[in-house]
């Protein structure tokens, strides 16, 4: 599961959830926020990277916070929980 998102997006469910507790712990005007950030990921990832992925959550956000966010895009999908940290969606289409 996790290499299929990390197909997706570049980004596996492990690293997705490092990067997300690390944002909460490292101060945002930290000089080295980036750099401290990409090492609490795993280490694989750039500074750079990690900035543009948070670039990009901002924008996920903005998205749904204005409304425009498509609820309709995942109603026909079923979601399964494999496991305590991972969930699988289905479609039968």
């Amino acid at each position: 599961m996790d290499d299929i998102l990390k197909g997706l997006c570049g980004w596996s469910w492990k690293e997705n959830k490092l990067f997300e507790l690390a944002l909460a712990l490292v101060d945002e005007s930290h000089p080295e926020r980036w750099e401290m950030v990409a090492a609490m990921v795993g280490g694989e990832k750039s500074a750079g990277e990690v900035q543009k992925h948070y670039v990009i959550l901002l924008e996920d956000l903005e998205l749904i916070e204005s409304g425009k966010f498509d609820h309709k895009l995942g109603e026909d999908n079923t979601c399964v929980i494999v496991d305590l940290t991972e969930s699988l969606c289905l479609s039968d289409k």
